[in-house]
C-alpha cells in the first residue's frame, strides 16, 4: 500500500500564514499526559518537555500541564506553589476536600510551565466504583491484574473530574482545550465527551498499542495493515481493554492527530479513524554563534570516547584510533522493532567487506540499550589499567623532565641515551606486563542477569564478532543509559552522540524517531528507515538525503536480506569517506536542524488546537478547510559541490580524490552552500494569535 500524501506535512509551507490576531484571553489549555514530569519511555516525555516553552509563549498563564504525582520526580523537577487564579484554587480545594490529592507547581524546564499533578494512588479506593461506571457507559472491562490499565482508569476519571470542576467553578463559561496524549490519558477524553463537558478535545497517539505488539511479533505489518482482525489480534495479546480505551479516545476526540504519515496510515486501519492532522515531533534547536563550534564539540567528545576505548581494549589496542569510526544504536531494548537484529547482521557483513578490502578503518559499534544487570563486568577493569598506565607515563615524564632541566642548567645539550636510566625502564616494563590479558576484550560492559537468553548477546555469538584482533568491526554492548556520573563511561547521552560518527537506527516500528532527530540537530549523520516518521519526513523535504548525512533504509518494499545488504552498503560507503568528506557531511547535517525546530513544527499543534476550538465552539470560532497548494516550498536540493560519499552521490558530481585535504581537487565552498540551503528555509513563524471572528486554518 503506497504512502500517499494526506493531511500530513507535504511541506512546511502547507499551512497558511497567520497575519491577524487570535484572542485567547478567555480560553485555557490543559495538556494531559502520563509523562508530565514523569519520564517513563522517553519519546512522549521529550515531546511534552521540549514543546512546553513554545506553548507557554502562546498561551501564557492559561496553559497547564496535567500528569501523575510521583514524589521522587517532584523533589527534583517541580517547584510546588499556590495556584495563580481564584478559579484554579477553588477547583483544587474542592477536589482535595472530596478525597483527592492534587498538587500545583512549576515544572523546572524551559518555559517553566504550570503543572497540576494528581496522586492517583490516593484515590485508589474509588477504583472498583469507577471501573463499574466505565463498564456501564462503554462496555470496557479492565482486569484487576493490569496495574497500568488500573492507573489509566484512576487518572482518566480524575482528569475528567478536574476539567469538569474547573468549568463549574468558572464564573463565565470558559473555552477549555484539553489535549490528551496516548491511551494512558485517553479515558479522561472519553469521559469529557460522555459527560458533555464544555471542552474542546484533542487526542494524539504517538504509537498505536496494537501496532507495537504486532510488530514485535515478526509479522509483515505494513503490507498487511488492511487484513488484520483488530479485535481478535488485541484479544490474543490480552490488551483488548487497552485497545478499546485507545480506540474510544480516538473516536471521541474533536481532533485526532498522530506524529507522522506512517502512523496516520496505521491509525486509520487499526483505530478506524483517519487523523485530522499530522503533528510532527520537534526539538528546541540551539544554534551556535561560531560557524563550526559543533565540530569542535564533536572533536572533544570523540577524544573522551577514545579514552574509554583505550581502557576497554587494553592489551589488544592493535588498531589506529585516528582511523576508528564510532557507530551507535540507542533506545528501548526492543530487539526487532528498533532494528538491532538488522544492525548486527549488517555489521557482520561489513566486517567481511573491510577485511577482504584490506581497509585500515576500524569500526566500533555501541549498543546503548538498558537491560537487567547486577554490576560492571570484571573485564571492564581496563579503565583502571588505563589510569595506571597514564600515571606511570606521567612519573617517567617528570623524571625525564628533571634530568633535562638539570642538563640545560649547566649549559650542556642532554645525552638522550642517558636520560632514561634502568629504574625508568623497570617502571615501564612493569606497567606493560600489567596490561597483558589472556582473554578478548569484553562485548558487554556489565554482568547480564539473563546472559543465556539475551537477544543481542545470542546474535553476537551467532555472527562470531568477539572483538578479536582480526576483526575490523568491534562491538560494545552498554546495557544502561549513559550518565556523566558513571565510573565506566562518564558521559551524558548528548555528549556521547556528539562524539560518534554515525547513529544507526534501522527500526521496523518507529512512529517518529527522536534518536535520529537528535543526531541531526547535533550535526551527526544517521541511518533511519522509510518505516519511521523521521525517515519519511526527511525523504519528503530533501532531494538527496544521503548527501546531507540522512541515510534512509528501505524496509517496506524489500525483504530482510535485501534491506540488510542496503544497510551494509551504507555503512561500507561511510567507512570509505575521507575525513574531509565526513566534515562536509556533518556541516550539511547540522544545517537540517531548522527542519526539526519547534519554531517551525509547533504550527501544526497550533492548527490542531484551532480546529478543536472551532468544532467545540462553532458559534465563537470558525475555520476554513484549505488544502495545501504546494509540496515543494520547503525542500533542500541536491548539493552541487563535492559528494560526501565516494559512491552514493556520484550522479551529482565527479568522484572524489583520494587525497584527504587536497582543496584544489575539491570544489566545495561551505559558506556558499550554506547560503543556498538557507534560501530553502522559511523564517520561523511568530506565535499566532487571531481574532475569534476570523480564524482560517489549513490542515
Amino acid at each position: 500500500m503506497p504512502l500517499a500524501r494526506s493531511l500530513s506535512v507535504t511541506s512546511l509551507s502547507g499551512l497558511e500564514e497567520w497575519d491577524e490576531e487570535f484572542d485567547l484571553e478567555d480560553a485555557v489549555l490543559f495538556e494531559i499526559a502520563w509523562e508530565v514530569a514523569n519520564k517513563v519511555v522517553g519519546g512522549i516525555y521529550t515531546v511534552i518537555q521540549t514543546k512546553a516553552r513554545l506553548t507557554a509563549e502562546e498561551w501564557g498563564e492559561n496553559y497547564f500541564l496535567v500528569g501523575p504525582y510521583v514524589e521522587s520526580n517532584v523533589r527534583t523537577q517541580v517547584e510546588l506553589i499556590e495556584p495563580p487564579t481564584p478559579v484554579l484554587r477553588r477547583t483544587i480545594d474542592k477536589m482535595n476536600s472530596r478525597g483527592c490529592k492534587i498538587y500545583f507547581g512549576r515544572w523546572l524546564i524551559e518555559g517553566s510551565p504550570y503543572v497540576i499533578l494528581i496522586d492517583v494512588g490516593f484515590t485508589a479506593w474509588s477504583l472498583d466504583t469507577w471501573k463499574s461506571e466505565l463498564w456501564d457507559i462503554s462496555g470496557i472491562g479492565v482486569p484487576w491484574f493490569d496495574r497500568e490499565a488500573n492507573d489509566s482508569v484512576l487518572f482518566g476519571f480524575l482528569t475528567a473530574w478536574l476539567l469538569g470542576e474547573y468549568a463549574a467553578q468558572s464564573e463565565d463559561p470558559p473555552h477549555i482545550v484539553a489535549h490528551f496524549h496516548e491511551w494512558l490519558a485517553g479515558l479522561g477524553l472519553v469521559l469529557c465527551r460522555q459527560r458533555q463537558l464544555p471542552v474542546a478535545t484533542i487526542f494524539t497517539t504517538h504509537a498505536t498499542l496494537l501496532g507495537r505488539y504486532l510488530c514485535a511479533g515478526n509479522v509483515d505489518f505494513y503490507n498487511k495493515l488492511s487484513e488484520f482482525n483488530v479485535d481478535k489480534e488485541a484479544g490474543d495479546r490480552q490488551i483488548y481493554h487497552r485497545y478499546c480505551i485507545e480506540r474510544a479516545a480516538a473516536h471521541c476526540a474533536h481532533v485526532f492527530t498522530t506524529v507522522s504519515k506512517i502512523t496516520a496510515i496505521e491509525a486509520e486501519h487499526l483505530l478506524k479513524r483517519k487523523p485530522d492532522i499530522v503533528t510532527p515531533n520537534g526539538l528546541n534547536v540551539k544554534k551556535f554563534s561560531a560557524m563550526h563550534e559543533f565540530q569542535n564539540l564533536h572533536a572533544q567528545s570523540k577524544n573522551r570516547i577514545q579514552e574509554f576505548i583505550r581502557g576497554h581494549f587494553y592489551g589488544h589496542l592493535d588498531f589506529n584510533l585516528d582511523k576508528c569510526l564510532f557507530l551507535f544504536i540507542a533506545g528501548r531494548y526492543e530487539f526487532s522493532n528498533k532494528g538491532a537484529d538488522l544492525f548486527l547482521e549488517a555489521l557482520a557483513r561489513l566486517n567481511y567487506l573491510l577485511r577482504v578490502s584490506h581497509s585500515d578503518v576500524t569500526v566500533i559499534a555501541f549498543f546503548i540499550m538498558p537491560a537487567r544487570t547486577n554490576n560492571f563486568n570484571v573485564e571492564t577493569k581496563g579503565q583502571a589499567v588505563r589510569k595506571q598506565l597514564w600515571d606511570t607515563a606521567q612519573t617517567v615524564k617528570e623524571r625525564f623532565g628533571k634530568k633535562l632541566y638539570e642538563s640545560l642548567l649547566v649549559g650542556q645539550l642532554p645525552d638522550v641515551s642517558k636520560m632514561l636510566d634502568k629504574e625508568d625502564f623497570t617502571i615501564m616494563k612493569r606497567a606493560i606486563f600489567a596490561t597483558q590479558r589472556q582473554c578478548q576484550p569484553p562485548i558487554c560492559t556489565h554482568n547480564m542477569l539473563e546472559d543465556a537468553s539475551d537477544p543481542i548477546l545470542n546474535c553476537v555469538r551467532r555472527i562470531g564478532l568477539f572483538n578479536s584482533s582480526a576483526d575490523r568491526v568491534k562491538i560494545i554492548f552498554h546495557p544502561e543509559f549513559l550518565s556523566s556520573t558513571s565510573p565506566l563511561l562518564p558521559m551524558d547521552y548528548e555528549d556521547f552522540v556528539r562524539g560518534c560518527h554515525l547513529g544507526v537506527f534501522p527500526s521496523y516500528y518507529e512512529p517518529w524517531g527522536y534518536t535520529p532527530a537528535e543526531c541531526t540537530v547535533m550535526g551527526i549523520p544517521s541511518v533511519s528507515t522509510n518505516l519511521s516518521g523521521f525517515g519519511c519526513f526527511m525523504e519528503e523535504h530533501i532531494a538527496d538525503p544521503s548527501a546531507y548525512g540522512i541515510y534512509i533504509l528501505d524496509r517496506r518494499f524489500r525483504g530482510v536480506d535485501e534491506s540488510c545488504n542496503q544497510l551494509t552498503s551504507f555503512l561500507f560507503q561511510f567507512c570509505k569517506q575521507s575525513r574531509r568528506q565526513r566534515i562536509i557531511q556533518r556541516n550539511r547535517t547540522e544545517r537540517l536542524s531548522d527542519l526539526l525546530d519547534w519554531r517551525y513544527l509547533g504550527r501544526y499543534y497550533v492548527s490542531a488546537r484551532h480546529m478543536a476550538l472551532a468544532k467545540a465552539f462553532p458559534e465563537i470560532y470558525q475555520y476554513e478547510l484549505n488544502e495545501p497548494t504546494t509540496t515543494s516550498g520547503f525542500r533542500y536540493p541536491r548539493p552541487a559541490s563535492v559528494p560526501p560519499s565516494p559512491a552514493l552521490s556520484r550522479h551529482s558530481s565527479p568522484h572524489h580524490s583520494e587525497a584527504e585535504d587536497n582543496d584544489e581537487e575539491e570544489c566545495y565552498d561551505e559558506d556558499l552552500e550554506a547560503e543556498k540551503d538557507r534560501v530553502n528555509i522559511r523564517q520561523p513563524y511568530s506565535v499566532p494569535f487571531k481574532n475569534k471572528s476570523s480564524l482560517s486554518v489549513a490542515n
